[in-house]
This record gives C-alpha cells, structure tokens and sequence, in this order.
C-alpha cells in the first residue's frame, strides 16, 4: 500500500470513530507496523490534520474537523448495492426502507461515468425475496428488544410442533437463508438458544430489562460456536 492511500485510511478509520484509536489498532488493521503508524500520525499533523493524541490511549480526530464526502470505486458500488437488496429481500419493512434511502443518498454524490457503468446498468446478481409477512412483524419487534435489553416472551412452536412459552434475553439475529433465527438467553434452560421466527406464534416484548454478563452476550455466544465448531 502506497503511503498517501495509507493516509487516507488512516483518516478514513479516525473518522469512522468517535473514541480512540490506539496505533496498534492501526497498525493490524493496515498491516503495517506501529513505529509506521507514529510516522504517518506525525506526516498528517504537520499538513495540518487535528488529531488528538493522549499517551496510553491513541489518536482521534478532533469534533471541529470534517473531510469531504468519500467517494466510492465501482467495486464498492457493487458490493453497496448488493447489501441493499439483501436488505430490501430480507429483513423488515423498516429496513428495507432504510437500505432504499441510504442507496439514494450514495446515488446522489456518484459522478455520472460511476453512476452509468456500476448504477444504471441491469443488475447481475439477483436477490430474491424469500421473507414472509409474519417473519417481517416479528423482525421489527425482536430488533427493538434487542436494542434496549428488553425480556420477550414467546409463544413457540418447536419442529414437532409442540407449544411452549418462553422468557428470552434476546441478543441477536441471525439469517440462515429463508430463515431468521433469534440468539437468546433462554431463562427456562439457563442457556442460550435459538428461535425461528417462523415458528413463532406470538411474541411480547416486555417493560423489563436484562442485563448482558462476561458469560452472558452475544460475542460470548460467537466465541462458544466457533470454539466448537470451527469458523465456516
């Protein structure tokens, strides 16, 4: 990598932070060694860049200091505009709607040779909608529960089809393909657990909150799976 793209990146994550960026973060992140990262810091600082930089903590952008909007190449256009029709095919309303105003605004500041070849031209990969209304309702929910640690309640049907109502942590989502399934701390098993949305019969996000634990959180769930199964 060419210093002045390495620069660029440098200021590209600094301002993609709002804390500290420390230069061993830096450092792995670009591949390059940290006495490479205290070099580029200073070459930045002395054209004029406003990086803070605290001993022992790293480096950020000061709140004053903006850069111009960053232009996209035509293989990030792509890679953006298939991540928002897997969006728009799979996941709610809400979403969908969200990926559709976010893709206007990427279109609005591409320059015209961009905007003709990676845009206007028919799309080559297709993402066909597999999501069915009732997953989409319980999409939104089980989104706002876990965004504010609220207890759900469940009534569930398993894959014999019997019912059962559970108490749930819910700590993430997950796409298998057609399916949506919730990372849980089910409360009843005293463990973590997975719950299809499509079985779900009816769902309560209550007013209670929980509490994420070291033993107890999404990651931790991540780190278990991959310990015992490998990463795919």
């Amino acid at each position: 990598m060419r210093k002045a793209e390495r620069l660029f990146q440098i200021l590209t994550l600094l301002r993609s932070r709002r804390n500290y960026v420390t230069a061993q973060q830096l450092a792995h992140t670009l591949a390059v060694s940290e006495r490479t990262i205290y070099r580029d810091i200073q070459a930045l600082s002395l054209s004029g860049i406003p990086i803070e930089a605290e001993t022992g903590v790293g480096y950020k952008l000061k709140n004053t200091f903006s850069l111009p909007p960053l232009m996209f190449d035509e293989n990030e256009v792509e890679a953006l505009l298939l991540g928002v029709r897997m969006v728009e095919s799979w996941s709610n309303n809400k979403m969908a709607t969200a990926a559709s105003s976010a893709l206007a605004k990427i279109h609005a500041v591409l320059p015209e040779k961009l905007h003709q070849s990676a845009v206007q031209q028919p799309e080559w990969v297709i993402v066909p909608k597999f999501s069915p209304q009732q997953t989409e309702q319980f999409s939104e929910k089980i989104s706002t529960a876990i965004k504010n640690f609220k207890i759900t309640t469940l009534d569930y049907s398993d894959v014999h089809g019997s019912q059962s109502k559970r108490n749930i942590w819910p700590l993430g989502l997950i796409y298998w393909g057609k399916t949506w399934t919730i990372v849980a701390w089910c409360t009843k098993r005293n463990d973590y657990r997975l719950f299809r949305l499509d079985r779900i019969n009816s769902l309560t996000v209550t007013d209670s909150q929980f509490t994420t634990t070291d033993n107890i959180n999404l990651q931790h769930y991540i780190r278990i799976q991959t310990e015992k199964y490998g990463e795919c």
